[in-house]
């Protein structure tokens, strides 16, 4: 018997069995078995979501012994992952085979099975989030069987699954869609928020990649621009000495410094902000995509994220910043946007829709209900939809309201486990 707990805290489990299956084969026995003796099982990847959807309650999987490359068509894209595979070591291996992920969010230590299965995503106002990259997977159902799933077979349940919250069965396995190995030209500056917002549209629309976090209590946002660069240009990175002062030193030692005075000095924050923000450089770099994409996050920190439709995403942060303001509320953490094409997956927070990702965090020993909670009702008046891992309050009800295909994903659900062997609090909460 373990215990287990997530990265920032905000769940574990005690007397938990724990399995290692090293194959397919050993998977599909053991989730049998489990589910055969009526006990829950939940697959459990890095634990990096926020949320209670991978909290095991009686049995846990560990999906190491899945987690290599099984098979890279270079020719047309198409690899073929264990799904257990850890995003850090899926981007290297990629790059073995001169391929990449065509979009990644900012972190890189999920699992590829975890990732997909709460609508990981990156920013790209004409790319998807990493659902939309898989065009196969392998799903262990309750009765032991596998299944195999993509556009052309078992498409209900290849549009279920993709973003799941592991509540349909196990993905043993996943086949993506990868593109040939590229450089990106990363570009980082502050500029007023009010331009920012301004010209949102323009931004967006105008760059491959493109994002900016705003410091609560300034005027000033960081915006990065990330694009393709043509093939007479070659990779210039960061030096190693900027990359450890920025990345490093500035990111990680020096922030989680300042948000330690937040906590004792709260009345300090907006003086603090105000110091990060006249302290951010500008700096152009070109480096390989995933060494572009993914940066070291060590600060531990609650967050909050929910989906907007893209046209509303500047009134809702106007209407942020002004509770913000009116609310005497001590903000150190930035808040980031995102962008994202419309999909058709299920439960992607990008269904049917051009969409925004607003994100607000909060440090994990400073209070953040009452943060939260606002953001919660600002977003509420725009059918706002949660990130299936990071904090949020929703319930079967509201998100049926909110996700077209709800109960088509239901449905799906209680065909493939009609006994809910892969329930916890977490899918009663937001399934029923």
């Amino acid at each position: 018997m373990s215990t287990w707990r997530n990265w920032a805290g905000t769940e574990s489990a005690t007397g938990i069995e724990t399995l290692r299956p090293g194959s397919a084969d050993e998977l599909a026995a053991a989730v049998k078995s489990a589910a055969e003796q009526g006990k829950k099982l939940k697959a459990v990847g890095s634990g990096h979501s926020f949320t209670g959807c991978s909290v095991p309650q009686e049995v846990m999987v560990r999906l190491d012994g899945l987690s290599s490359i099984i098979h890279a068509d270079k020719e047309s894209g198409r690899v073929t992952v264990g799904a257990g595979t850890g995003l850090r070591k899926l981007n290297a291996g990629l790059a073995a085979f001169d391929l990449a992920m065509a979009n990644l969010g900012d972190i890189d230590k999920q699992t590829i099975s975890g990732a997909i299965s709460t609508g990981t995503h990156g920013t790209g106002a004409r790319l998807g989030g990493l659902a939309t990259q898989v065009v196969g997977l392998d799903l262990v159902t309750a009765d032991g069987s596998a299944l195999h799933c993509s556009a052309d077979e078992n498409p209900d349940v290849f549009a279920a699954a993709r973003v799941s919250v592991g509540a349909l069965g196990v993905i043993s396995s996943l086949t993506l869609r990868c593109v040939p190995a590229f450089l990106l030209r990363a570009q980082e500056m502050p500029m007023p928020l009010a331009d920012v917002l301004d010209g949102f549209d323009e931004l967006a629309d105008g760059n491959d990649h493109f994002e900016f976090y705003w410091f609560p209590h300034t005027d000033v946002a960081l915006t990065k621009r990330n694009n393709r660069v043509g093939p007479d240009v070659g990779a210039a990175p960061v030096s190693r000495v900027r990359g450890w002062v920025d990345d490093e030193l500035l990111s990680n030692k020096v922030f989680e410094l300042t948000n330690r005075i937040a906590v004792r000095r709260p009345g300090l924050v907006p003086r603090i902000n105000q110091f990060a923000s006249r302290a951010l450089s500008a700096r152009e770099y070109v480096d390989s995509s995933y060494q572009v994409f993914c940066s070291e996050r060590n600060v531990v920190f609650r967050e909050s994220e929910y989906a907007v439709p893209r046209a509303d995403v500047v009134e809702v942060i106007w209407r942020l910043r002004e509770w913000i303001d009116a609310s005497g509320s001590r903000i150190p953490f930035p808040i980031e946007v995102r962008v994202a094409a419309p999909d058709d997956i299920w439960l992607s927070t990008a269904y049917g829709r051009d969409t925004a990702y607003v994100a607000i965090h909060q440090y994990h020993r400073l209070p953040h209900d009452p943060y939260f909670q606002a953001f919660e009702r600002i977003v509420d008046d725009y059918q706002a939809r949660p990130h299936w891992g990071k904090l949020h309050t929703l319930t079967a009800a509201e998100l049926r309201e909110r996700y077209p295909r709800f109960d088509d994903f239901l449905a799906v659900r209680d065909r493939l486990d009609p006994g809910h062997t892969f329930g916890n609090t977490y899918t009663r909460q937001v399934f029923g």
